[in-house]
């Protein structure tokens, strides 16, 4: 009896002291992920992430017709992924069995001073992905400026390939309309926007995306927000208006609180379709219909993939939506500097010049720097992506 008396005491205190440890553990992982949640709430109010609409701001959303049960909502049912794909499956692939081929050596650019242009010409510099400088007309207009060398809201990620972030902030001169489309970390950039302010006369944005910017110390009379199909008028015969996309916005977790956007710029002497972000689908038709035909469409052509071919545009249909606008050139933008999909990073390119090669329409790939004469229908562009050429 002693000795079972004994061995029944060893057996309950050996339990009392697993279960201690086993308490220590969970008290150890509860402060890990009570550390984890506080710190992920504390980084997503960081500045950076802007603000969500609010006020009269907020009021004057929930009146648009395109805002409905609480979000944006776009023209045609747009699922974020093709039926039947998971977002497990995205990320395990984007992280694990993915291997998109990245530039094996540094970008080739030609950096055009962009403060020492002849006003009386109207050019178009590309900045690599959608970021580019137009100056029409005599106005300086600025598109998704993004100069900070990376996409994302940790400066370690998303970083911009070798070569091709060749402009900052200080080479922007004075700009008349700065265009934001839709509030994603790779179009609207918190660092490099805050060192614009002192630059921009004027931006133009769709509804909601102003509470951002207001944030981060721009003027609220800078800042005209519409819906689609609103119109700004400017001085001078210059007119702006906001135009569906197909796609969605959020800089967090949360979706669709701001509204994505296209833009149909007018000069008195050309007519210029600012894409945005956009996956196929009838409002281009409806665009060229009502503005076009286009001197030149700039369309997005990168980080696509059949699992999300509804928010980005696949390799093929750039042709359809130039021809739904009725344009005469287009510029291929959203490739070249980032990697944010599955294909290799000159495959847009590739695909896009193979694809119009039967076409009348005129597609235009500078290098980024590259000086664009618009009013030059003879100016050719070598194929800058074929890397192998350079090496050589």
């Amino acid at each position: 009896m002693g000795t079972f008396r004994k061995g029944n005491r060893c057996g309950l205190e050996y339990v009392n002291l697993t279960m201690r440890k086993i308490k220590k553990i969970m008290l150890g992982l509860l402060i890990i992920i009570i550390a984890i949640g506080v710190g992920t709430f504390l980084f997503l109010n960081t500045e950076r992430f802007g603000k969500h609409p609010s006020g009269d701001r907020l009021t004057k959303i929930e009146q648009s017709p395109n805002y409905k049960d609480g979000s944006f909502k776009n023209l045609s049912h747009t699922p974020m992924l093709t039926k039947g794909v998971g977002y497990g499956k995205v990320m395990y692939e984007f992280l694990f069995s993915a291997k998109p081929k990245e530039p094996s050596v540094k970008i080739p650019s030609v950096k055009t001073n962009l403060k020492t242009l002849d006003p009386n010409e109207d050019v178009l510099i590309w900045m690599g992905h959608s970021s580019y400088f137009l100056q029409l007309d005599g106005k300086k207009i600025l598109v998704d400026p993004v100069l900070s060398g990376n996409a994302s809201p940790l400066s370690f990620t998303t970083k911009a390939y070798n070569g091709t972030d060749i402009y900052n902030t200080d080479d922007i001169p004075e700009i008349d309309f700065l265009f934001l489309s839709h509030d994603h970390w790779d179009h609207m950039d918190y660092n490099t926007l805050k060192k614009l302010i002192p630059k921009v006369n004027k931006v133009i944005t769709g509804l909601g995306n102003g509470a951002h910017l207001e944030r981060w110390g721009f003027n609220p009379e800078t800042i005209l927000e519409g819906d689609w199909y609103d119109t700004f008028t400017f001085e001078d015969g210059f007119e702006a208006h906001v135009t569906p996309t197909r796609h969605f916005s959020g800089r967090g977790f949360t979706r669709a609180k701001t509204l994505w956007a296209s833009f149909v710029l007018k000069s008195p002497t050309t007519s210029i379709y600012i894409g945005g972000d956009s996956g196929y689908d009838s409002h281009f038709k409806d665009i060229g219909e009502k503005y076009g035909p286009f001197d030149l469409a700039i369309l997005e052509n990168g980080q696509y993939d059949q699992k999300w071919k509804y928010i980005h545009m696949l390799p093929g249909e750039q042709l359809k939506a130039a021809n739904d606008l009725k344009a005469k050139n287009i510029l291929p933008v959203h490739s070249g500097k980032f990697t944010l999909a599955n294909h290799d990073w000159d495959e847009p390119l590739k695909k896009i010049k193979a694809n119009f090669i039967q076409s009348e329409i005129k597609v235009i790939t500078p290098m980024i720097g590259e000086q664009v004469n618009l009013n030059d229908s003879l100016q050719q562009f070598n194929n800058w992506w074929n890397l192998k050429t350079i090496q050589e």
